[in-house]
């Protein structure tokens, strides 16, 4: 895959602007509503909200250390690597969503969580929309980070950048779910 890094990263800020208006929305319900969940092993929308901020607590360092320390010059294409379209295709939102197990680190299962629980994801979606701005300065191809289940496994900045923000979409989506499923919501 190769497109323009102006268009990937105009892409990227409008879906992370998406999932910060969702987020905004969330805020709208009662902590009951956010804690609800259709079962003893399924996610609330606060569990789901609390897994990407889990996740977005690894990567967004990691973006900007990676950012920061490049010395690259941005190129006008970036090019996706096998890897870095299988990852971000394996998290990304679908209609069908498969299920897919989560590290016991980054599962917020049963958690005491609260309407900070958004803030925070929110927060975070500002910072990294801050990123994506820096990342401009940058070429996506050069620039490398660490990934969240190995620090050995470098990925494209690009490839990361659409990895987090999927990801991201993925469980805004699934939050959505979890509201339309609770008859009380």
């Amino acid at each position: 895959m190769s497109l323009k890094s102006e268009t990937l990263l105009n892409e990227l800020i409008e879906l992370t602007q998406r999932n910060i208006d969702a987020a905004k929305l969330f805020t709208t319900y009662s902590i009951e509503q956010l804690n609800w969940k259709e079962n003893p092993k399924s996610w609330s929308v606060l569990e789901c909200i609390e897994h990407l901020n889990r996740y977005s607590d690894f990567y967004l360092p990691e973006i900007s250390q990676r950012i920061q320390e490049s010395k690259s010059i941005p190129a006008e294409l970036f090019k996706s690597n096998w890897f870095g379209r299988y990852f971000s295709k394996s998290v990304s939102y679908k209609e069908n969503l498969n299920k897919m197990n989560t590290f016991k680190s980054m599962n917020p299962l049963n958690s005491e969580l609260n309407i900070s629980t958004i803030e925070k994801f929110i927060t975070q979606q500002h910072e990294l929309l801050k990123l994506i701005d820096k990342a401009k300065a940058v070429n996506l191809d050069k620039t490398r980070t660490a990934i969240s289940i190995s620090k050995l496994i470098k990925l494209k900045l690009g490839d990361t950048l659409r990895v987090l923000i999927y990801h991201n979409e993925r469980h805004i989506k699934q939050a959505e779910s979890v509201l339309k499923t609770n008859k009380n919501g």
